[in-house]
């Protein structure tokens, strides 16, 4: 009877963990997404112009308000990528509110969206990128000199003054 019951105690624990599994499945993983207002130039032949300001609500929280040549970010869990742009075409302009939901990849955790190639509904490969950070190169450090800070340079002109019945 016992060993029935500790089985079963395994095996109910092992489907629970699968269950989890399964639920982090379905919600996703965490992306970070960057999203560009610059202008796309010579895309088959033709140029998207930023925007002159987007302002980015996410989830009821405006995450950006991207002038032209500006990018913002939001931090999304999951795969359907959902905002609200606030789009002013042109300077005086009245703002065109747009409701977009945007397919997330699973394999990448950076993600740039360029807005004006997106809502110009180009194709993935024209609006999607992947956010590759800049890398700061070190300066090389300097090699330590032989000599001393104090310009002695192993030179103190005892050279020759002791003898050798001197020590």
């Amino acid at each position: 009877m016992k060993l029935k019951r500790r089985v079963a105690f395994i095996l109910l624990t092992v489907l629970m963990l699968a269950a989890i599994a399964a639920w982090m499945m379905v919600i996703g993983r965490g992306h970070t997404v960057y999203l560009d207002n610059k202008t796309l130039e010579d895309y088959q032949g033709q140029e998207y112009k930023a925007y002159e300001r987007v302002v980015v609500t996410v989830k009821g929280e405006e995450v950006a308000k991207l002038d032209k040549r500006d990018r913002g970010m939001s931090v999304w869990i999951g795969q359907n990528f959902e905002m609200t742009l606030e789009i002013t075409e042109k300077k005086g302009d009245e703002p065109v509110v747009k409701e977009v939901s945007v397919k997330l990849p699973y394999s990448v955790d950076g993600i740039v969206i360029n807005l004006p190639a997106y809502l110009a509904g180009l194709p993935e490969e024209a609006w999607y990128s992947e956010f590759v950070p800049m890398v700061k190169e070190e300066p090389d450090e300097e090699e330590p000199s032989i000599g001393d800070d104090f310009g002695l340079e192993g030179d103190l002109g005892l050279e020759g003054e002791l003898g050798a019945g001197d020590i």
